[in-house]
């Protein structure tokens, strides 16, 4: 049965799709689902880092199912209906004041792509296999998700991706930044672990502050320097700041709250 299932444990919190006879694809419900679960482990202060998984080790994300495009009267409309919902997910997952993470398995393609690219961090198995096929599909791929491949990648290989539609391996994701570490399929797990523990030891209002640093300078606006600043500045007035000071003088691990 197609879902999605969310597990918390020591401050991380994993969505889990699963539509496996599409290679986790995802349906517009899906998607919709997704976003809202997104939004809401963000603003859960239990939670200080989310991961995006599909279900097994075969995929991670085959983008949309094209297969509900077919299903419906009107297939022109009800592209159109599952590109919104997919827009959705990705605005939820770059407005989530938490870090993202993508733990990426096998086939991550089309929309897989863009969702991953959507999150803050990309940490794939060796057997990880990337592209975007819309040119062998007529897809206008949209233009947001391009301008966050360009942000990653550069123009160059984000104009090889698309024009080619050719798939590509880990190794090449990693060097071309794509992703930011590679792990052999059996030791994922304990790869995205130890990026986890890491993660949730840090303030977390510096995490918060540098991912809209981050954010502003791939897409500069004046709201998003201000907000940018502004979240620096409370760092330097937080209990945090006075406990991570504090630890350091002690030689001894801080105890961050988040205030």
């Amino acid at each position: 049965m197609s879902g999605l299932r969310t597990y918390t444990s020591n401050g991380v919190a994993t969505i889990e799709w699963s539509n496996p006879a599409k290679r986790n694809a995802l349906t517009l419900e899906m998607a919709l689902e997704l976003a809202q679960k997104v939004t809401q482990l963000a603003e859960d202060p239990q939670v200080l880092v989310i991961v995006l998984q599909g279900e097994g080790t075969k995929a991670f994300c085959a983008g949309g199912d094209i297969s509900q495009m077919q299903s419906q009267e009107s297939s022109e409309n009800s592209g159109i209906a599952i590109a919104k919902a997919w827009g959705v997910a990705c605005t939820a997952i770059e407005n989530s004041r938490i870090p993202v993470i993508a733990k990426i398995h096998g086939v991550c393609m089309g929309g897989g792509l863009g969702l991953a690219a959507s999150c803050d961090l990309r940490l794939c198995a060796d057997d990880a296999r990337f592209g975007i096929p819309a040119a062998r599909l007529g897809i206008g791929y949209p233009v947001e998700d391009v301008r966050k491949l360009v942000a990653l990648i550069g123009g160059q290989n984000a104009l090889d991706i698309f024009c080619t539609a050719r798939t590509f391996g880990a190794g090449e994701a990693l060097n071309m930044g794509l992703v930011c570490r590679v792990a052999p399929s059996g030791e994922l797990e304990t790869a995205l672990a130890a990026m986890t523990d890491a993660i949730v030891e840090n303030a977390p209002l510096t995490l918060r502050a540098v991912k809209l640093a981050v954010r502003c300078s791939v897409q500069p606006s004046d709201d998003g320097l201000a907000a940018a600043i502004a979240a620096q500045a409370a760092c330097a007035d937080s209990d945090d700041n006075r406990e991570g000071v504090r630890a350091y003088l002690e030689k001894r691990k801080p105890r961050f709250r988040g205030e």
